[in-house]
């Protein structure tokens, strides 16, 4: 059996509008914590991430404590929102009615799955059997979700959007997904 903890990043500093480079605030640093105190008896074999510095840094403690490398894939980051990239409640009904729809510049949901899911795949075939961490990002887990359990849907999505962070583990055998389980998550206001 092949374990995934998927790390939904802490708390950003919204602030900083560059996206890639974009941290975690105060509250966040200390959230984080929680991630580690989760993590410490799980035996984890690797780590994985987005390159954004919030996810990378909502798990690099864990890392350190485990003396393991972060490996970054560029396929693990968060939607590109284009142009406009709205967030709001409509538009992310919208995002989700049609998988395909994508805002001037950005990317559908159906674009996100694809790449995060290319990603997951390797890393699945890398790591049978083993425990692995993964730190991302709230549509791009919801995509990964929605891809093994299409049930998972736009309320699911907007049920999770203000947890930061959030660990949810998922189960490969092999390569077939054998379930999930919620355990950690901290609620902020999101504030878009």
């Amino acid at each position: 059996m092949t374990t995934v903890y998927f790390v939904r990043h802490a708390q950003p500093d919204f602030s900083v509008s560059n996206d890639m480079i974009r941290p975690l605030t105060g509250e966040g640093q200390e959230d984080k914590k929680l991630v580690l105190d989760f993590l410490k008896d799980k035996n984890i074999d690797a780590f994985y991430s987005s390159p954004y510095k919030r996810s990378f840094d909502t798990i690099a403690d864990a890392a350190k404590y485990f003396e393991l490398n972060i490996q970054t894939d560029r396929r693990l980051r968060e939607r590109d929102k284009g142009e406009n990239g709205n967030k709001n409640h409509n538009m992310f009904r919208l995002r989700w009615a049609d998988f395909d729809f994508r805002e001037r510049g950005g990317e559908s949901i159906n674009m996100v799955q694809k790449r995060n899911i290319e990603a997951l795949n390797e890393i699945l075939e890398s790591n049978r059997d083993k425990n692995i961490v993964i730190g991302t990002h709230g549509t791009a887990l919801a995509s990964i979700i929605n891809y093994y359990d299409s049930t998972f849907n736009c309320d699911d999505f907007l049920r999770m959007i203000d947890w930061m962070p959030y660990i949810i583990e998922l189960r490969f055998s092999g390569e077939q997904y054998a379930g999930r389980t919620e355990h950690v998550y901290v609620h902020k206001k999101f504030k878009w």
